[in-house]
């Protein structure tokens, strides 16, 4: 059944985030399965910015009077741009769109790009949060993974964002090619020491599509791996930090607005090559992506069609759209929130929440509803629940 029947409708409509792709990197990493393209000569960034500014403004109809409460620049590696360039389209946004006065503003970074100034000015630009791709800071494991920078370089980054950013993430991956729990841990302690503000730890997978899952690597059993997760989220713990999400740490204060909004399935306008987007209207909810390559979306941008996909989201499809987002967030999410942002009222996933919880995979009561413990663990065990039959 189509979302565009007459009885359904949304009565408001969720906050907003824009999202914007920058697809090249220095070097392609051999578990990387997002679109990004090795960087062959010069960058086109004046081609690239104005192709962005085009889409965005090709997108504005779809948006019109709504409030957007959060950017991330993501990749690829965004901190190839120039500061110059990245100055030029926040401008061009803020002068389009209606641009929360605080809101969140996030650079993706990569070690192997860092210079002082140039974040200085990337800060002064308007940047307000930086999330940097250490993956670890060892040597052999940087090595493994492909990494175009080295362990000095992951912690020269690591002391500039400290200095140049009140607010700045840290991904680290664990269950890397040969690692121990005492190098797990190494890494998490060696981040801790420039008192970053957020932590992202990911367990490393062997995504579809990439030269690891072609040529697996020789990796920690699944027994080692769960004491490496329960390790780093005790550490983390102790440290403060809030597990407020599956892969996600925060200290108090400073959880990543743009991803909650991504986990409380709220919408986003993605602009830029391959670029995703979800976009909530009165009558229906769709889904957006732009073409990947780039120079096909150079092409496709200037003759206005950057869209090669476009559809929109089946009614029985909502809950576990909803869901796979939600459950992710270890605190869970408000009833009224389902309704709020999908339309439907929560009794339309009543049989699938009390199996559940009598499985002992969520806990609720009239307030909240979150993913136990045993939930988090086994989460896509929950998820499948909630699947259209």
């Amino acid at each position: 059944m189509p979302i565009g029947t007459r009885n359904w409708q949304m009565t408001s409509l969720p906050p907003l985030s824009l999202y914007v792709h920058i697809p090249w990197c220095l070097k392609k990493c051999p578990y990387c399965d997002f679109n990004s393209h090795e960087k062959k000569g010069e960058l086109p960034e004046a081609e690239y910015i104005d192709a962005l500014i085009l889409d965005l403004e090709s997108a504005l109809p779809l948006i019109w009077g709504r409030r957007v409460v959060s950017v991330f620049f993501g990749g690829g590696t965004p901190s190839l741009l120039s500061a110059q360039g990245l100055d030029r389209l926040l401008e061009a946004f803020r002068a389009r769109l209606r641009l929360h006065s605080d809101a969140e503003i996030t650079l993706e970074a990569n070690p192997g790009t860092f210079e002082i100034q140039k974040f200085k000015d990337y800060r002064s630009a308007g940047i307000t949060r930086l999330s940097i791709g250490i993956q670890s800071f060892n040597e052999r494991h940087l090595k493994a993974l492909g990494r175009v920078h080295d362990a000095n370089e992951a912690r020269r980054a690591a002391e500039i964002a400290a200095t140049t950013f009140d607010t700045f993430n840290l991904d680290l991956m664990y269950g890397l090619p040969q690692q121990t729990l005492e190098e797990a841990l190494t890494d998490v302690e060696t981040s801790l020491a420039f008192g970053p503000k957020h932590l992202s730890c990911y367990h490393l997978t062997l995504e579809p599509n990439t030269l690891f899952h072609r040529y697996p690597p020789d990796l920690p059993d699944d027994d080692l791996s769960a004491d490496m997760q329960e390790q780093i989220e005790q550490r983390l713990e102790s440290a403060s930090f809030l597990h407020y999400e599956t892969s996600a740490f925060a200290q108090p204060g400073h959880h990543c607005q743009h991803n909650l909004n991504y986990w409380g399935f709220g919408d986003y306008l993605g602009i830029g090559a391959g670029a995703h987007g979800k976009l909530s209207f009165h009558d229906r909810i769709i889904r957006q992506m732009r073409y990947k390559q780039p120079a096909s979306y150079l092409s496709h941008t200037a003759a206005g069609t950057q869209v090669q996909e476009e559809h929109q989201i089946d009614l029985k499809e909502l809950p576990f759209e909803f869901m796979m987002n939600a459950l992710r967030l270890t605190g869970g999410f408000p009833v009224e929130l389902f309704t709020q942002h999908t339309g439907l009222p929560i009794s339309r996933v009543e049989k699938t929440l009390q199996l559940a919880e009598s499985e002992g995979l969520i806990t609720r009561n009239h307030e909240i509803i979150a993913p136990s413990p045993k939930g988090q663990r086994f989460l896509n065990t929950l998820l499948q629940q909630f699947l259209p039959a």
